[in-house]
């Protein structure tokens, strides 16, 4: 009767802008809320893209969080923020959400210019505990009451900050709530009901009180009350851990609650109400499904994670790929065919199998694929120790992840020059997910590194080449490249090793030159041919290595060119550009009059790639545009 009643509840939406106008609601209300909230995400992502999965299944915690708590003076800090659809909803941005993702528009992530209710930027997993352990000691320091609420998924608990963070957080003392947010593990209705009840007895008042009179007046038994009191914390964990997952939380200093139903909001508002009260540390485990409420989501997770345009009824993509396959593609079948032909050669991924190409080689070499979770860290000085033992590691990353283990390829790989090669995916300009995940800074970290070689192909032929280099060299190597589809190129019947530090002269001319590596070099050809019937007679060269750098070719390029154009989808400072220029530089060449086009000294936001590649000049038209300035 009560599932009926809450079925016929509708407009309540409309009705909520802040987290003050949840706590207006009955339970019935907040259920039926949650499932307008999912019905505008599922729209929403299905017109804009996103992370579709995670956010459908935070919606009663977003609620009960907001109920509970006194937002935005007690603060709720998000862990990489896939999760916060509904916390955007409820928070104010209710009427701009049909923006996610687009240029101008909101976020996809937690930004704190964008609301008080989002008080830690984030993109990257596993910082959620620290920044919140970071605003307890604060809260300490000002002697202020609020609550602090980190929620951090059960992947994220994989990294080594997560860890870290828990390990200080608990010897701390201080007051703060972490909310494990579980969306693998799965628990039947009749265990999650007792274990609720029992979490909600066990963290009220009454309990809790009587706990601590019973300690304290077992201690003041005359010489036996101190054994006492630890013979009954010894049963007392013994039964936790028979009934609920909790010790190790515990041994870290946290009181533990749960695990709890995350789709009950009757329980969820219930224990978080205790919890409030508590003191110290504690950790609340709850048990959510990811894609909860859409059916093609619940049934395929990894698929609908972080998910391009799609139709709603069928859940397939829209404008579906055209012809051409992507980099991901080509890596993941190329690393295949390589592995086949050399038995040494092992992948290594870190929670992200299927998004980097790895899953055809997880099935045909199972035992040759190492999914170490959210640690790259970890994923790098693994792959060092076997590099060591003779094996060819090759480490699959997102270019914007694999700055998270900056000293593990200085320390771990390049200072013992071990044969690791980095597969940098998604580098350059990503799009739509914004600032946190754009790979535009890889050059510039690696290339200041002695003992590695940093290459990035001109199209999907040129990527199955430098594969080849790369697991043939010897030494350490990155190979970066974009996301998306790739540029159609026919590919050769094998992969063969390219000559390390050369480059390519793709199209003779005078006066002007255009040095392009990566992405960019179809842009720079396209944008030479324009201006041909101009009568402006372009070089365009094909770097391929930003280290080494063919620094032959390059002084060649100088004598008969004495304009040089560098083009790169990377940072300024720090790359292809400034390695260009410091050739010129070392070697004494003067009356050289050098253009550099990449990123400038900012975060690059959301849009698309089309869209910021052109606004930052680094497409044809900035490339045409900037050739026809140095040649007025």
């Amino acid at each position: 009767m009560l599932k009926k009643q809450e079925e016929e509840i509708s407009g309540i939406l409309e009705k909520v802008n802040l987290p003050a106008d949840i706590r207006k609601l009955n339970v019935a209300e907040l259920n039926a809320l949650a499932r307008e909230i999912r019905s505008l995400i599922i729209n929403t992502v299905a017109s804009s893209g996103g992370h579709l999965a995670s956010s459908l299944g935070a919606v009663e915690l977003t609620l009960a969080l907001h109920f509970v708590f006194n937002t935005p003076d007690d603060k709720i800090v998000w862990d990489v923020g896939h999760q916060t659809y509904a916390h955007k909803i409820v928070t104010g941005r209710k009427s701009s959400f049909a923006t996610l993702r687009q240029e101008g528009g909101i976020s996809g992530f937690p930004k704190r210019e964008e609301s008080i209710y989002d008080v830690f930027n984030t993109g990257h997993s596993g910082t959620s505990i620290s920044a919140a352990a970071g605003f307890a000691q604060a809260k300490c320091l000002k002697v202020e009451k609020d609550k602090i609420i980190a929620v951090i998924g059960d992947g994220s608990m994989t990294t080594g900050i997560a860890f870290e963070a828990l390990n200080w957080s608990g010897d701390s003392k201080k007051d703060l709530i972490i909310v494990l947010n579980d969306n693998e593990m799965s628990i039947s209705p009749n265990v999650g009901a007792l274990s609720s009840y029992l979490n909600r007895v066990m963290t009220g008042h009454t309990v809790t009180k009587l706990k601590a009179d019973i300690k304290g007046f077992l201690k003041n038994i005359p010489g036996i009350g101190e054994q006492i009191v630890k013979l009954s914390q010894q049963i007392e964990e013994s039964l936790k851990t028979f009934m609920v997952p909790g010790a190790l939380f515990e041994e870290l200093g946290f009181t533990y609650v749960g695990p709890l139903e995350g789709h009950r909001l009757d329980y969820l508002i219930k224990n978080f109400e205790n919890v409030k009260d508590l003191t110290g540390p504690v950790l609340v485990h709850v048990i959510t499904k990811k894609g909860k409420g859409y059916k093609f989501a619940e049934e395929n997770p990894l698929d609908y994670h972080g998910i391009a345009p799609f139709d709603v009824e069928t859940g397939k993509p829209v404008n579906a790929a055209g012809v051409f396959p992507t980099y991901t593609e080509i890596f993941g079948k190329t690393i295949v065919e390589l592995a086949r032909n050399d038995s040494r050669i092992v992948a290594i991924t870190a929670a992200m199998c299927e998004g980097t190409g790895l899953d055809k080689f997880q099935q045909i070499f199972p035992q040759r694929l190492y999914d170490v979770g959210i640690a790259e860290q970890h994923a790098v000085t693994f792959a060092a120790g076997l590099a060591v033992e003779g094996f060819i590691p090759v480490v699959a990353i997102y270019s914007t992840f694999l700055q998270r283990a900056y000293d593990q390829i200085l320390h771990d790989v390049c200072l013992q020059k071990l044969p690791v090669v980095f597969a940098l995916d998604r580098a350059g300009i990503v799009g739509e997910d914004g600032a946190t995940h754009q790979g535009v800074f890889d050059y510039s970290y690696l290339r200041s590194l002695p003992n590695i070689d940093v290459m990035a192909p001109k199209d999907e032929n040129e990527l199955r080449h430098m594969l080849k280099t790369a697991v043939t060299c010897g030494f350490p190597v990155s190979v970066r490249y974009p996301r998306g589809k790739a540029v159609g190129a026919s590919l050769d019947d094998k992969p063969v090793p390219l000559v390390v530090g050369k480059g390519e002269v793709l199209r003779e001319g005078s006066g002007i030159a255009v040095i392009a590596i990566g992405s960019t070099v179809y842009p720079a050809l396209a944008a030479a041919k324009k201006v041909s019937p101009e009568g402006i007679n372009v070089s365009v060269v094909n770097a391929r290595f930003v280290k080494p750098l063919d620094r032959e070719l390059i002084l060649k390029i100088a004598a008969s060119c004495r304009k040089i154009i560098t083009v790169e989808e990377n940072v300024l400072q720090g790359g292809f550009g400034s390695a260009v220029l410091e050739c010129l530089s070392e070697e004494g060449v003067t009356g050289v009059e050098v253009k550099r086009l990449g990123i400038p000294d900012e975060f690059v936001e959301h849009a698309t790639q089309l869209r910021l590649r052109h606004k930052y000049g680094i497409d044809e038209d900035g490339i045409i545009r900037t050739i026809k300035q140095m040649t007025k």
